[in-house]
């Protein structure tokens, strides 16, 4: 059965789908196209932007955290208005903003990497209480950051070394505590191809489904890493997923037509579009952040 359709319209490099629990209302990006994109019923929103932006956090009603490429930037939905809260790499047009989230804290997760892909030029950051902090350098891909239910530990990937990481945190601030361990390793097996871990998000029973870029699915797993099932979708570049509408039971799935390989036609027709997934999970409301 193929999912349905959430949005039709194209993205060259769709990511970072936020469900706006005020508004009920989905948010998300085409990275390289410098949008912004949601849905009021039947009417297609767009904002267009000067520079590369991929990730959101709601701060109230009207106004969202925008992570792009140059700085993280409150953005008032209703008249455009930009308002910058930090830089971010601004001395470093080789690189740009990707995979982000708010944390539980009212903090908010951010990495970069190089427009290129190159190895190592990536980072991730975190954003409280008006401080940006790095929290690891010399990634290449930093993607699949979310958070336990529980506010144990983050969850972040660096797609290119096929790995997720859990992360414990404090209890008080949400900032790292301990050694990160590996949560998940997708190096390429009989029963494992090579799937690449990009964005993810976790349910209300603390599992992590993970949008797996090249494989057409997003995989859950459960807080031990062991594999519990797979969605499949129609093209192969699945980008992040996240939970949304009245019930947070849809779950909603970027998509891209960027890189997509020349063999597979199949992935061509749906490749780019926004899917809405039901499921008999629940996600978690994602958390404001405190600006």
């Amino acid at each position: 059965m193929t999912p349905p359709i959430f949005d039709d319209r194209i993205c060259t490099l769709g990511e970072g789908p936020l469900w706006h629990p005020l508004r009920q209302q989905l948010f998300w990006f085409d990275i390289v196209n410098n949008r912004l994109l949601s849905r009021n019923g039947d009417r297609p929103l767009e904002w267009r932007f000067d520079r590369h932006v991929s990730a959101a956090g709601w701060i109230d009603e009207h106004h969202l955290l925008i992570a792009s490429e140059t700085d993280l930037f409150r953005f008032d939905l209703e008249n455009g208005q930009e308002t910058r809260l930090c830089a971010l790499e601004a001395d470093r047009p080789e690189t740009r903003s990707n995979d982000g989230r708010a944390d539980p804290w009212g903090g908010f997760w951010i990495g970069t990497m190089g427009k290129g892909g190159e190895t190592g030029a990536g980072t991730l950051y975190r954003w409280y209480r008006g401080e940006l902090r790095p929290l690891l350098c010399e990634l290449t891909t930093p993607n699949a950051i979310c958070f336990a239910p529980d506010r144990s530990c983050a969850y972040y990937s660096d797609t290119k070394a096929r790995t997720i990481w859990r992360q414990p945190l404090a209890a008080d601030t949400g900032w790292p505590q301990g050694e990160r361990q590996v949560f998940l390793d997708l190096h390429a097996t009989d029963q494992s191809p090579e799937y690449k871990p990009d964005g993810a998000v976790t349910d209300s029973e603390g599992c992590l489904w993970s949008a797996q870029w090249g494989a057409a699915r997003v995989a859950r797993y459960a807080p031990d890493g062991r594999f519990l099932e797979a969605v499949a979708l129609p093209t192969g570049h699945t980008s992040c997923p996240a939970f949304g509408g009245p019930d947070l039971g849809t779950l909603f799935v970027t998509s891209a037509t960027q890189k997509l390989p020349e063999d597979r036609p199949d992935w061509q027709a749906d490749a780019g579009r926004t899917f809405a997934l039901p499921t008999r999970y629940r996600g978690s409301p994602e958390p404001r952040v405190i600006c």
